[in-house]
């Protein structure tokens, strides 16, 4: 089969050639040769691979300059590439999925926001046993509960840390339920302006910045934001959950399949931030959940949950029933496991 006609290709492809004509403007996919009398495009039959390969990740909905990359790509890099991007697009699906059943709710008078709940909680915040000073800041009241992890060094991270609590601090005061994430993104943009004016003020805090993990609730109705790595998990009916996601360069290797959980546990990089609060703007996670009596609650820093299993977590959480207990034996795993870095744990049970 000799060179097609830009016609002729796009039958082929099963393309329009008018989308022939913008994959050639933007380098995507360049015909073989251009008629030098007529003008026309000509294609080689070696060259249709690449043009299914490019409209099938239009169907996926990838962006035109990710399918540039992909492209690019020997066909393994090029298949990992595509389930990195997919394992995205399932990620932000489901935080739009928990937002759109809120607001189905919400909007059906179906969210039974009469419905009160309370906590019983307790915190406990420790340097450790290897750090000179602590970086974590812990906030618990009756509607907030917070947890940030500062960092940056020779002790910049406190400030960095208080600094982001003390914005969210006035939501303890109440949100009404159809208010919780908006309240929410909007306290993770103040401290991140806090952040971005205490940098300016003071030069000594460049390089500065916190992670932060928190939940605030209405009625029945708890709103989480998250950005780093934190973590929050629920325990309900004798099962472990962990509600946030890590917001690190192993996390991405995993969520890719190219590093299995246990490597991740053990990698000399796991605590390499990809989110956090510096001052620049970047968004955070938020997420809503309905609460049930009988659920207990547990957000904590890193200093925690990358030194102590998850079945340990869970064992301790199921087995001391009184929260004040609960995290000062989980600050004990941490440390009788060499307590490498700062260690903050805030422990809730929901009651009727």
């Amino acid at each position: 089969m000799g060179s097609l006609t830009i016609g002729a290709f796009a039958r082929a492809a099963r393309l329009s050639p008018k989308a022939l004509r913008l994959y050639d403007e933007l380098g995507l996919l360049r015909p073989a040769r251009v008629d030098p009398d007529s003008g026309y495009r000509l294609y080689e039959p070696s060259q249709l691979a690449q043009a299914r390969l490019v409209a099938w990740l239009r169907r996926l909905g990838m962006p035109l300059a990710h399918i540039r990359v992909v492209c690019s790509l020997s066909p393994a890099d090029a298949a990992r590439e595509v389930a990195a991007y997919w394992a995205r697009v399932e990620a932000d699906t489901a935080a739009r999925r928990d937002l759109a059943a809120f607001l189905i709710d919400q909007l059906s008078g179906e969210g039974d926001e009469h419905m009160t709940l309370g906590i019983r909680y307790a915190t406990r915040s420790d340097i450790g046993r290897i750090r000179a000073s602590n970086d974590d800041s812990v906030y618990a009241g009756a509607r907030l509960l917070a947890v940030a992890d500062g960092f940056g060094g020779d002790g910049r991270g406190a400030p960095a840390s208080a600094a982001v609590i003390e914005a969210l601090r006035p939501l303890d005061a109440g949100v009404p339920a159809g208010d919780l994430l908006s309240a929410l993104d909007e306290a993770v943009h103040s401290a991140d302006a806090a952040l971005r004016e205490l940098a300016r003020s003071d030069p000594a805090t460049e390089g500065f910045g916190s992670t932060l993990t928190a939940m605030l609730w209405s009625g029945s109705r708890l709103g989480f934001v998250h950005i780093g790595d934190c973590r929050a998990y629920v325990l309900r009916d004798g099962e472990l959950f962990q509600i946030t996601h890590d917001h690190t360069h192993v996390q991405s290797l995993v969520d890719e399949g190219r590093l299995s959980r246990e490597e991740a546990a053990s990698h000399p990089q796991r605590s390499l931030l990809l989110r956090a609060l510096d001052g620049g703007g970047v968004a955070a996670d938020l997420k809503l959940r309905d609460a049930r009596p009988g659920d207990r609650y547990l957000l904590c820093s890193d200093g925690l949950s990358a030194i102590v299993s998850g079945q340990a977590i869970l064992g301790t959480l199921t087995a001391v029933a009184d929260p004040d207990e609960a995290v000062q034996r989980l600050v004990d795993l941490a440390n009788e496991a060499g307590g490498p870095d700062n260690i903050t744990c805030v422990v809730a049970d929901v009651t009727g």
